[in-house]
């Protein structure tokens, strides 16, 4: 895997604030990768980052909510590999590199991703309960030989969604033209990674933390969880590995994480910007 393999796509959406701190930080990468915007909401504030950074922007012109928009910027990569850059997220300097590294090491992979920190506020987040939890699960996929073991994949999924969407790498040559399903908004990624655990191949994981997931109450998932859509979509994807009974529990455990989502202040084990 070289650098003319790889494209960072940014989903672009509004008029975000963070946008310009993502591309900077797509620049600031160690290893060359090619770069480029989606959008399905062209306006000036897109179009100036685009033309001060010199990027191709995509307008998709059609919209269809926030799964056709996905599946549109991961068609505009165009390379073998794609990493969809979430807009209000924080890419680290090694990210690129630590990807390339485990790619030439992986026989058949699917999905690269990494460990990851929050962003709340203007703090940089390594450790929270939710972030644990999420490490407990992934634990397995730090063995290579269990990174191909689908029945491994599916009983971490089976349990939650500890992939965070913006730290993937997709090995597009071994997956489906389009990876998302319409319908979804606040599971559509948890739902993605269910459909691809099926598929023989390998779920690399990087435990390293090599980018930061801002939480802020504009995000989509903190929209969704408001309207009650997030946890319709939760029941959904429970139902595909459990009976109803045991829907029903993981449903209440799960709905913790929630809170976590809906709380602004950065909890213990906050840092500043790594360095």
């Amino acid at each position: 895997m070289y650098w003319k393999d790889h494209t960072f796509i940014i989903c672009a959406y509004g008029e975000s604030p963070y946008l310009e701190e993502c591309i900077q930080s797509l620049f600031a990468q160690k290893t060359r990768s090619n770069l480029c915007i989606a959008t399905s909401t062209p306006n000036q504030h897109i179009q100036r980052l685009a033309e001060k950074y010199r990027l191709q922007l995509y307008v998709n012109a059609e919209g269809g909510g926030i799964g056709v928009d996905w599946n549109f910027a991961y068609a505009m990569g165009k390379t073998p590999y794609r990493t969809i850059a979430h807009q209000d997220d924080v890419y680290f300097p090694e990210y690129a590199q630590r990807i390339f590294q485990a790619a030439r090491q992986a026989q058949k992979p699917l999905i690269f991703f990494t460990n990851y920190w929050e962003i709340r506020e203007k703090s940089y987040v390594k450790g929270n309960t939710l972030l644990r939890i999420k490490r407990m699960l992934l634990l397995p996929l730090c063995r290579r030989r269990l990174q191909s073991r689908v029945w491994v994949r599916r009983r971490i999924l089976s349990l939650g969604n500890p992939i965070c969407c913006p730290s993937v790498t997709f090995a597009c040559e071994n997956l489906p033209d389009a990876v998302f399903a319409p319908g979804f908004r606040a599971s559509l990624d948890w739902e993605a990674w269910e459909r691809l655990s099926r598929r023989r191949g390998e779920f690399v994981y990087v435990p390293r933390p090599l980018m930061a997931h801002r939480i802020h109450r504009e995000s989509e998932t903190s929209a969704a969880i408001q309207d009650q859509a997030r946890r319709r979509e939760d029941q959904a994807m429970y139902e595909k590995f459990w009976p109803s009974w045991m829907v029903k529990w993981l449903l209440r455990a799960y709905a913790a994480s929630e809170k976590s989502n809906d709380s602004f202040h950065a909890p213990t084990g906050q840092a500043h910007h790594p360095k």
